[in-house]
């Protein structure tokens, strides 16, 4: 008989009565051309015929087994015929189609094009829609049985629905399926939703508890397929981490300055990296504030502590609770984490001591002012406090007794600052004399610091800067002293003295501000106006400054030379200067010409040393920024001379430096003297550890400076970082002096040297606890330059020990475990943070040339990049997919490049480069350690995953590398395939569908 259609060849099996064999045997016959059955739709057509009575028949269900069985037809097309069935009346022919379900839906596979794998995740969507819906309908006739009294049949099948739910959801392969799935068709999840909804209000009324519980066992599984991964273990057997308290330690110490959300946003990344659990994440913030507190150096360092903790903090933690998933949550984790801190009684006792006052009660107030703590939280901390301190060691001498303590004085001080801007905003011509009363407050005692570190840990230190910078500019225009002159009816004489001392004063709090915290917090703003102020023009051409050389030869100590001669005849003639003549800016930008004059005169014999101490006092006699321009460039000069040629101006150095004793001084002349005397210290200190001269400044009531000269003399800088490190390895923590000396290292070594080095005694630390704290320790030694440290270790060291065979051995567990971790965690805060602005601190630094990265990672790709050449030496490229039709998915293809991600940026070239290479590690023929380096890398990268945050640093990985990394036993897993891929991307879920149905 000639068969003209699948449906008559199933018609003519059933007449004959064939066995499933023989009709196998046959339909190969009549359909010889190697047709695909899926295509011809042969369960679907089985699945007709066999439901066409009240009944199934059984001889044509057995064809469409035996055909499952020997894989005729693929699990999609069964499961998509079945969820075309709704007539759920038909009892035997619903538990007949559970019964096929129940053959294959907890081993589902597929080994064919990305394209079936996808259709597979489609059909086990239909199936679970279908299932849900014959679950329902199932319950609701159950119901109704229960009504009418006859409830046996309905129960039956509903137990055995959620039977075949359950079995097919505790399935992790196919939960990821259905995840893929969902992304697929958000329309077809979005009606299982409804499904389920309704499903839940019909069971809601059963009375079998036990049917109840499966069904919500079911819903709480298909609920949890969006975020399966999102889940992560939190670290609970740790109770320090070294990294939180150091990044904390290096803000505090060094970006007192710097907006607080890159900050929040780094302290997150760690978080989120090293899994803390955020009770134990906000004590170690605080632990590590106590400790800096209790280390900083006497003075500003002191204080800008104190206003790191007292003022900063509090608000990094009002931007860490936004993170958090509810304020009730964060505000009993901040709760929790004083609870421990109360623990540690020793180290607050030490902080009370430094600071002469009980710190927890000043940082309680703060934190429950900015509503992280509840009013009876806070009460109850207060109290625990209290009771522990009456037995604590105090410092009960009388010197102590009267000395304010600092966390108050700074909590005080923040709404100075804000009374002060808007004292400055005023009209200065209106009343200079009262604007002058204003700032001789500020220059008394410690006043100056404390206002400038409360300014700086609220952000306003800029404002502050700029608006002393208007002052400083608005005295230099003369035509206003007619104005002021009439403002207080007397006579110009007094208008002079009072700008020579607005100058003066708003000069010198510049150039402390610059000195303290940085010039660029002075530079940042440019001028919307286009003017350019002489302050900012003299602080960047003549201000010495850390890492900043100048010429005393340049054409900006060289200015107008008849304007100099007056200068040097009025310093050497005159007993006294005239203020109304002065024009202050100019004299100072004169000064250095007229001083170079005037020590050429004395070298030459025609001045005698009498004369030199006459015109020295003269230049500091009225005004110190004179002095500081003066002493500006004999740094500049001193640093040109031979040792044997430096003594005079050295000599001339010590006349400016110490105060003039004399009456006739205009008004704050010792409060002036006192921040000078810092200035000239700060500025001398480069050319006077040269010179190993030694300048006694006067007891200037500043602080000396902390954390000056630190290197030992004559110690190769290799041995000081070996054992630096050395030694906080051992103590398990970086110290402020440690992380200062790590800066200097690297200022002096580069990125590339320190780098290499460190991660050089990472490698050979031998023991597993050794090399988990060295990965912590780095990581924040590595936050000094984040940026460029990545760029090293990812494009240049990275890739060295991985394409040199030589070098593996070093790779090896536990050394090259912790390497690959630290590699991921630098990747990841560095790829975060990069599109932010980078740190002031770390714009000061001096920017290497690594290397030209456009050859690492070319972007034309005819052009071979420079890793493609090492790589060349694999015969063929095993990265390019199994079957022909995929050969569009080239072996270069990253998510990166379909998010059309920028490749001229360093950053994602040198990541596009690593994740190339450990792509050809995974799929070369030649194992070794550098082939377990590459799966470490890989799954520090899932563990450390950002869930639902776009532009993971995965996405820089070609796509094949999927096939290869679930060849590894312990990268085989759904969850890491979901996770590895770029789900948002076509492509991306292709990969992955492929990926996971092949397990």
């Amino acid at each position: 008989m000639k068969v003209v259609n699948l449906k008559q060849a199933i018609l003519q099996a059933w007449k004959e009565r064939w066995s499933d064999y023989q009709w196998a045997i046959n339909m190969k016959k009549f359909f010889p051309k190697g047709a695909t059955w899926d295509i011809l739709n042969l369960a679907e057509a089985l699945l007709e015929q066999a439901m066409i009575g009240p009944s199934p028949n059984p001889l044509i269900l057995s064809y469409l087994k035996y055909a499952i069985s020997s894989q005729m037809v693929s699990y999609s097309s069964v499961l998509t015929a079945i969820s075309k069935f709704d007539d759920f009346s038909r009892d035997l022919c619903v538990q007949a189609l559970l019964d096929i379900m129940d053959m294959f839906c907890d081993r589902l596979s597929c080994h064919g094009k990305a394209e079936e794998c996808i259709g597979l995740c489609r059909a086990l969507l239909s199936a679970l829609h279908w299932l849900l819906r014959c679950t329902a309908a199932s319950a609701e006739r159950l119901r109704e049985g229960l009504e009418a009294g006859t409830p046996a049949a309905g129960e039956k099948q509903l137990a055995m629905c959620l039977q075949r739910l359950e079995k097919t959801l505790s399935s992790t392969k196919n939960r990821a399926l259905l995840h893929i799935a969902k992304l697929e068709e958000a329309s077809s999840w979005t009606a299982i939703e409804h499904c389920l909804l309704k499903l839940g209000e019909i069971l809601a009324n059963l009375s079998s508890p036990q049917l109840r519980s499966q069904a919500e066992q079911c819903g709480t599984l298909i609920t949890s397929i969006p975020t399966m991964l999102s889940v992560h273990s939190e670290q609970l057997h740790k109770t320090g981490f070294p990294t939180v308290h150091a990044v904390v330690l290096l803000e505090g110490t060094m970006n007192l300055t710097g907006e607080t959300q890159p900050l929040v946003e780094q302290l997150m990344m760690v978080k989120r990296m090293q899994h803390i659990p955020t009770p134990l994440f906000v004590l170690e913030i605080w632990k590590a504030c106590f400790v800096g507190l209790i280390e900083s150096p006497e003075g500003t360092g002191e204080l800008k502590w104190t206003a790191f903790t007292f003022l900063k903090i509090p608000q990094v933690l009002v931007k860490l609770k936004k993170y958090s998933h509810g304020d009730k949550d964060f505000t009993e984790d901040v709760s929790s984490a004083f609870e421990f801190l109360l623990k540690l009684t020793p180290l607050l006792d030490k902080a009370d001591q430094r600071c002469n006052c009980d710190c927890t009660n000043f940082l309680l107030q703060e934190c429950s002012k900015q509503g992280l703590l509840s009013e009876a939280s806070t009460n109850n901390l207060m109290a625990k406090r209290k009771a522990d301190r009456e037995h604590a060691p105090q410092l009960k001498s009388d010197e102590n007794a009267n000395i304010q303590p600092n966390p108050g004085l700074i909590l005080r001080a923040e709404p100075t600052v804000t009374n002060i801007l808007k004292t400055m905003d005023a009209d200065h011509s209106k009343s200079p004399e009262g604007l002058l009363g204003v700032l001789g407050h500020m220059l008394s005692g410690k006043s100056l610091d404390l206002l400038l570190a409360a300014a700086a840990a609220t952000g306003k230190l800029k404002s502050f800067a700029r608006k002393f910078i208007n002052l400083n500019e608005f005295t230099t225009h003369r035509s206003e002293e007619s104005s002021w002159g009439s403002a207080f009816s007397s006579f110009t004489a007094k208008a002079a003295s009072v700008r020579a001392l607005l100058f003066d004063i708003s000069f010198l709090m510049l150039c402390h501000v610059a000195q303290t915290y940085g010039s660029e917090v002075i530079l940042s703003e440019s001028n919307t106006g286009g003017e350019v102020f002489f302050f900012e023009t003299w602080m960047q051409t003549c201000m010495p400054e850390e890492g900043k050389i100048l010429n005393p030869d340049h054409p900006c100590f060289r200015p107008d030379s008849t304007k100099v001669e007056s200068l040097v005849a009025l310093l050497n003639n005159s007993s006294e200067i005239k203020l109304v003549q002065m024009k202050w800016h100019e004299a100072c930008l004169n000064i250095s010409a007229a001083i170079l004059e005037i020590l050429n005169a004395w070298e030459n014999g025609v001045l005698a040393f009498e004369s030199i101490q006459k015109i020295t006092d003269n230049i500091k006699g009225k005004v110190c920024s004179l002095a500081v321009c003066a002493v500006a460039w004999l740094v500049a000069h001193v640093r040109m001379l031979g040792l044997d040629e430096r003594e005079k101006s050295l000599q001339m150095i010590r006349q400016l430096a110490g105060p003039l004793y004399s009456e006739n001084t205009l008004q704050f002349y010792n409060e002036r003297v006192v921040i000078m005397s810092s200035i000239l210290e700060h500025m001398c200190a480069d050319v006077l550890q040269q010179t190993a001269t030694q300048i006694k400044f006067p007891s200037t009531g500043m602080d000396t400076m902390p954390y000056w000269n630190l290197l030992p003399p004559k110690r190769p800088i290799k041995e000081v970082l070996t054992d630096i490190f050395a030694k906080v390895l051992e103590k398990g923590w970086v110290d402020s002096r440690s992380i200062h000396i790590f800066d200097t290292l690297l200022h002096m070594g580069g990125v590339y040297w320190l780098c290499n080095n460190l991660i050089k005694e990472l490698l050979k630390e031998t023991r597993k606890e050794h090399t988990l704290r060295a990965v912590e320790l780095l990581y924040s030694i590595f936050c000094l330059d984040m940026q460029q440290v990545t760029l090293v270790l990812l494009g240049h060291i990275l890739p060295g020990l991985l394409t040199d065979s030589s070098k593996w051995h070093s790779l090896m567990d536990p050394p090259g475990t912790a390497l690959a971790k630290l590699a991921v965690w630098c990747a990841l805060s560095s790829y975060s943070s990069h599109k932010g602005q980078a740190s002031s601190r770390q714009k000061k630094r001096q920017r290497e040339d690594i290397e030209d990265y456009i050859s690492l990672f070319p972007l034309d790709d005819m052009q071979p990049s420079k890793l493609m050449r090492l790589l060349s030496s694999n015969e063929e490229d095993a990265n390019i997919l199994s079957s022909p039709t995929d050969r569009s998915m080239s072996s270069n293809l990253s998510a990166s490049q379909l998010h059309t991600v920028n490749m001229r940026d360093p950053l994602n070239r040198v990541l596009a480069n690593l994740f190339l290479l450990i792509s050809s590690i995974l799929g070369s023929r030649t194992a070794g350690p550098h082939t377990q380096f590459a799966q470490w890398f890989m799954e520090g990268c899932v563990d450390c995953l950002e869930q639902g945050g776009r532009g993971s640093i995965l996405q820089f990985m070609p796509f094949t590398t999927v096939s290869e990394l679930v060849k590894v036993s312990a990268m085989s897993s759904p969850k890491v395939v979901l996770a590895i891929t770029d789900l948002s991307l076509p492509l991306g879920r292709q990969v992955a569908a492929k990926a996971i149905a092949a397990l």
